[in-house]
């Protein structure tokens, strides 16, 4: 990712505004699994480069909605390609059958934990 020009939590927080297309700030914490304050905190710095917007939602005011501005597609576009690069690094060497056995594992072990 660095070699991109991007971080972890910079694609992570863009991978899950760009799958959401329109999120708010309470929604992205919670899928990417961090708290609100962290969160504020990476937005505050992916907003002071160009990669996003926020604004308040006309229908709530205490809520922000989050868009990826052309800066923040454009670096999606990069990071994402930097991302499937080293997925398929990663995953060298493993047949299907071995992934889709690894998937039930994690599967599992997700839905004993909740």
């Amino acid at each position: 990712m660095v070699e991109a020009g991007g971080t972890l939590p910079v694609w992570v927080t863009l991978l899950s505004i760009k799958s959401r297309e329109l999120a708010n700030q309470r929604e992205l914490a919670g899928m990417i699994g961090i708290q609100g304050a962290t969160l504020t905190h990476h937005l505050n710095a992916m907003e002071t480069q160009g990669l996003l917007t926020r604004r308040r939602d006309p229908e709530n005011r205490r809520v922000h909605q989050v868009e990826l501005t052309e800066a923040g597609e454009a670096l999606f576009l990069k990071l994402r390609t930097a991302a499937i690069a080293f997925d398929k690094r990663l995953r060298t060497g493993l047949s299907d059958d071995r992934l889709a056995e690894f998937a039930e594992v994690l599967a599992t072990l997700r839905a004993n934990v909740d």
